[in-house]
C-alpha cells in the first residue's frame, strides 16, 4: 500500500520530511505528488475559508488513475457548510484525505512558534484522517486517535495510537498496520 502526499499552498519541507519518515513506517512507499488544480476554485469570499470538499473533489478529477492512498497537506483555512473551520476531511474506506495545519500552528493562538508542537498535532490529525479511510469513525476513547477534535486543546489532548478497537477494525478491513503504531 502506497501513499500520495500533495503538499497544495504548503511549503513546510522539514515538517513534510519528517511526516515522510513517520508514514513511511506504516506505507510500503510514500510519494510527493503535485496536483494541477486551482484551489480558488473552492475559495468561499463570505467565510474568507476554502472548502474542503471541493478540493478533495479536484484532486481526485486529477489523479484518478494513480494508485494508493491520497493525502492533501495544506497551509489554507478549511471548512465544510455545517461547521466554522475543520482540520481536515477524509473518505471513509477511501483513498483520499486533506489535512489543514493553518490552526494547528500554536501561534495562531499565542504568539509562540513551537516545531514540536506543530509536528505532533500534524501528526495526529493525518493519522486521524487516514484512519478514516481505512474505515474508522470517530472513537470515543480519549486516547485513540480517531476520537473527534472541535478545537486545538482536543487535538493536543486525545492520544497519540490508534487504540485496541480502531487496531482491530483496521485489521477486518484488511489494512496492515506496524506494531509500533497500534499502542503506545
Amino acid at each position: 500500500m502506497d501513499l500520495n502526499i500533495a503538499p497544495l499552498g504548503f511549503s513546510n519541507d522539514h515538517l513534510l520530511r519528517r511526516l515522510i519518515l513517520t508514514l513511511s513506517h506504516i506505507f510500503r512507499e510514500v510519494k510527493v505528488f503535485y496536483p494541477l488544480i486551482n484551489v480558488e476554485n473552492s475559495y468561499s469570499i463570505t467565510r474568507r475559508q476554502y472548502h474542503s470538499t471541493h478540493i478533495l473533489e479536484s484532486v481526485i478529477k486529477s489523479s484518478a488513475n494513480t494508485q494508493g492512498y491520497h493525502l492533501i497537506l495544506t497551509e489554507l483555512d478549511l471548512f465544510v457548510p455545517v461547521l466554522t473551520y475543520i482540520f481536515g476531511e477524509a473518505q471513509l474506506k477511501g483513498r483520499y484525505s486533506i489535512v489543514s495545519l493553518r490552526r494547528l500552528h500554536e501561534e495562531f493562538y499565542s504568539e509562540d512558534s513551537n516545531d514540536e508542537i506543530l509536528f505532533e498535532r500534524t501528526r495526529k490529525e493525518v493519522l486521524h484522517e487516514l484512519g478514516h479511510n481505512f474505515g474508522l469513525h470517530h472513537c470515543i476513547d480519549w486516547d485513540c486517535v480517531m476520537h473527534s477534535s472541535n478545537n486545538v486543546e482536543e487535538v493536543d489532548i486525545k492520544g497519540e495510537y490508534y487504540c485496541r478497537f480502531c487496531v482491530n477494525e483496521i485489521r477486518v478491513n484488511n489494512i496492515a498496520i506496524p506494531e509500533f503504531i497500534q499502542f503506545p
